[in-house]
């Protein structure tokens, strides 16, 4: 949940009343565009490079043939046209562990997971998995008695609000050598908590100030328009020569508008009143967050209480929306259940629901999970570890978003995101884990969405994360974006393998996905986490990530069908 946030967000802080930043980032982005036609030894995939789709959104792009088509996407149709319609399928359960799924949207309540084994309503544990009346997941964020849990501190809060008065004074010289990680973990925490506490007060104060700008610029195109409701339609009509109306019209298109100022003021909002906040505490399960084996709480309501909690619900249309139904967009997996398991709070995640969200998971059939969340603290982090491990036991694959602060993971040592399969980079602690970054639409320089993590030896793939229409909350659609994007797309890619070759182990559907992606051979620009301040960087797309390259279904379902004749040839 975080990681979608921060993205979209981020976007937020950044949109300025004037235009020079914008122009200046365009000036250099068309400088680097220019170098990579000049480059003739690195070739587009296969002829085509450019920003031709640049600011449109385009509906199912992350579905077209990267070979026939303008856009880097997975192939999914020619998969479906080709392959996948002579090939049997069986049933596969996809866990997204998230912020909650609308299990009665119109494109998903065809594909929600049932328990078969629970009996609804009746108070009793039918199936004796130690979770009582859940017939379609279960709600980790919640309490016995029904109660939905809201926002949450970030993790470095939580730290920090834990150990302040017990550490606040002391060196590390005053602490016991079994607490000395866990206090250095303080003091980095106590540190991101002031300079974040300090961006919060800094988007206040903008804040205010776009908001009286915003009520200046509304009045002027009112009057111009000689109208009390503004509507994109009307101001993009508006003809005028005065320049403060075209300035007015200007900042109003690109977005600055009252919907802009309520989304950030809701943003710093949550920010300063909950997330940052170390007298907050969202916890009302009424467990012990410290305790692994304390595990009768929740309940089985997995649906999202309100209608902005939309993030698990994009999610689950991302994988397995209903293909081609007439109505909204198209997931990229047929033959799929979807189980919601509700454990990512608007806020960061504990480690205790994760770790028990994946054993949820495993111990009820899902054979894939999705992870779109993440953070930088992980005081359990082993628990979750023993959890991933869990899944590579029962042979379950897990496909993590792999952020979107735009920071090389490979240089970040205590500081690298979780959930990981280890925080040494290049050492695996299983073979069951897919880290996955974000592209856009456009082959190019820009084709890696500037926020997207990366990292060599700790990303493993990239997949299609911006503009991506899916399912949102209430039989609505949206368009977002983000690491949390991308993870779905190759979750539901998986979910295909599986379904059409359940004989391949969850560690081989890894390796098929990482094998067959496709590297174009362009340069693009590296995403910073200081948002371009300086000159654009190319790089080669290979160096990014594990595989060096893009998800393509089509390939890897040829070269799962390969493994898989070779598996059974050597029975």
């Amino acid at each position: 949940m975080k990681h979608l946030r921060i993205a979209s967000m981020a976007l937020l802080a950044g949109m300025t009343l004037a235009s020079c930043g914008t122009t200046q980032k365009t000036v250099e982005t068309a400088k680097v565009e220019q170098e990579v036609q000049k480059q003739k030894e690195w070739k587009a995939l296969p002829h085509r490079i450019g920003n031709i789709f640049k600011g449109e959104k385009v509906k199912n792009w992350q579905h077209t043939d990267p070979v026939d088509g303008y856009m880097p996407g997975m192939s999914t149709e020619k998969a479906y046209e080709t392959i996948l319609k002579d090939l049997p399928a069986q049933e596969v359960i996809v866990a997204v562990v998230d912020a909650g799924i609308d299990i009665n949207h119109p494109d998903l309540k065809e594909v929600i997971w049932t328990n078969e084994d629970e009996i609804p309503g009746n108070g009793i544990d039918d199936d004796k998995n130690g979770y009582v009346d859940d017939i379609h997941g279960w709600n980790f964020l919640g309490s016995k008695d029904g109660k939905m849990a809201g926002p949450e501190q970030l993790e470095a809060t939580r730290i920090v609000a834990k150990y302040r008065d017990q550490w606040k004074d002391k060196s590390i010289a005053d602490i016991p050598a079994d607490q000395q990680e866990m206090f250095k973990m303080y003091q980095r925490a106590e540190k991101d908590l002031a300079k974040q506490l300090e961006h919060a007060k800094s988007l206040e104060n903008k804040l205010k100030f776009e908001a009286s700008m915003v009520k200046k610029n509304n009045e002027v195109l009112q009057k111009a328009l000689k109208t009390d409701t503004l509507t994109k339609e009307k101001v993009k009509a508006l003809k005028t020569d005065d320049p403060k109306v075209k300035q007015a019209k200007y900042a109003y298109l690109l977005g600055v508008t009252d919907e802009y100022i309520n989304r950030l003021k809701n943003y710093v909002d949550m920010l300063l009143k909950y997330n940052l906040n170390v007298d907050f505490n969202g916890r009302i399960q009424g467990d012990n967050p410290d305790d692994i084996t304390d595990t009768d709480y929740g309940n089985p309501n997995v649906t999202p209480p309100k209608k902005d909690e939309l993030h698990g619900t994009h999610v689950a249309g991302i994988i397995a929306q209903v293909r081609h139904n007439g109505i909204g967009g198209d997931g990229v997996a047929d033959h799929v259940k979807i189980m919601s398991v509700r454990a990512v709070p608007d806020g960061d995640e504990y480690d205790k629901d994760i770790a028990l969200a994946f054993k949820y998971a495993v111990d009820n059939g899902a054979k894939v999970i999705n992870t779109s969340f993440g953070k930088y603290y992980s005081p359990h982090k082993d628990w979750v570890w023993d959890a991933i491990k869990y899944a590579a036991d029962h042979d379950v694959l897990i496909v993590n978003a792999a952020g979107n602060e735009g920071k090389d993971m490979d240089q970040y040592g205590d500081k690298i995101s979780y959930p990981n399969d280890g925080d040494v980079p290049g050492k695996e602690i299983s073979d069951n884990f897919l880290n996955v970054g974000a592209m856009g639409p456009n082959y190019g320089a820009d084709m890696v969405a500037s926020f997207s993590n990366y990292g060599k030896n700790t990303v493993d793939i990239f997949s299609p994360g911006q503009q991506i229409y899916a399912t949102v909350p209430f039989g609505e659609y949206k368009y977002l974006q983000g690491t949390s994007m991308a993870s779905p797309d190759v979750a539901g890619v998986a979910a295909v393998i599986r379904s059409r070759f359940p004989q391949l182990t969850a560690a081989e559907v890894k390796k098929v996905i990482m094998d067959s992606a496709i590297q174009p051979m362009i340069l693009v620009i590296k995403p910073q986490e200081d948002d371009y301040e300086g000159k654009p960087e190319l790089v080669p797309f290979a160096s990014l990530s594990k595989s060096g390259g893009m998800v393509n279904l089509y390939n890897a379902l040829l070269l799962a069908k390969k493994v898989a004749e070779e598996k059974e040839s050597k029975k």
